[in-house]
């Protein structure tokens, strides 16, 4: 697959952002801040890839976002929502409409491919029908078109526990995918595959993110991968920001800033 095509420039108004990140910090100690005042624009298309040396905040900042993680002070607006103060049913709606792919995928090891990419849609089926696997028949269709596009169609009465690593990841993003979501987040989503595998994951995300217009925001390792698939680069030192911009102004010295010296450039 090419690189991603990014789009050419326009007269026209910019569109409304997907996520607007204001002043987000987050302690999980008093005083000992995990993100520090964080504020990013992120664009209603395309991958923004967020790189860091592990323990910077990376996760975090994906998973305040949804919530899974509570942050201390900031806004983080959603289509006119600031998720950082919805509750209860606000909350459970608002994250029906954002998507998650896990880095250790998540699934339910005893229940089939198609039972997990369907579990996508919980929060839209009554729960006495999604106990009793009765989920309508345009959500089995839609199910199939996915395991169809991440090419596991084969697999959709197998348990997941008989998946690889890689097949396991492929039925995560179409898991989350299956809710329709409105923004997509990724926490480190190849981390755990070989090279091979990774490069095929994020192929697969882009695809999708371009076919169904979705937005992806996803943490990652890999500077090679983000270069050659983000469209929007997000780089973390110490929990800040230290690059906001394109892979192509991604340069040595701004490696070199975010991840400390020089000697793991080759």
């Amino acid at each position: 697959m090419s690189e991603t095509t990014r789009p050419a420039d326009s007269s026209a108004a910019a569109p409304a952002p997907a996520l607007e990140i204001r002043g987000l910090r987050k302690e999980y100690r008093r005083g000992v801040p995990v993100l520090r005042d964080i504020s990013i624009t992120f664009a209603n298309r395309g991958i923004t890839a967020v790189i860091g040396p592990s323990g910077t905040g990376k996760s975090t900042l994906i998973r305040c976002i949804n919530r899974l993680v509570e942050p201390t002070a900031g806004k983080i607006l959603f289509h006119g929502l600031d998720l950082a103060r919805l509750h209860g049913k606000a909350l459970r709606e608002a994250r029906r409409r954002i998507g998650m792919v896990f880095q250790e995928y998540n699934l339910v090891e005893r229940l089939t491919v198609m039972e997990n990419v369907l579990s996508g849609r919980l929060g839209y089926v009554a729960p006495l029908k999604a106990w009793l696997r009765r989920y309508p028949q345009r959500d089995i269709e839609a199910a199939f078109e996915l395991l169809d596009a991440v090419g596991l169609t084969e697999y959709a009465n197998q348990r997941a526990d008989a998946l690889s690593g890689g097949q396991r990841q492929r039925v995560g993003i179409a898991r989350a995918v299956m809710q329709q979501p409105e923004l997509l987040l990724a926490d480190e989503p190849t981390s755990s595959l070989d090279p091979k595998t990774s490069v095929e994951i994020m192929e697969l995300m882009v695809a999708l993110a371009e076919s169904r217009h979705i937005p992806v925001i996803l943490n990652i390792h890999n500077v090679p991968l983000a270069r050659r698939f983000a469209t929007h680069i997000i780089g973390m030192s110490d929990g800040s920001i230290v690059y906001d911009g394109s892979p192509e102004g991604l340069s040595d010295d701004h490696l070199k800033q975010i991840y400390g010296g020089e000697n793991w450039l080759e």
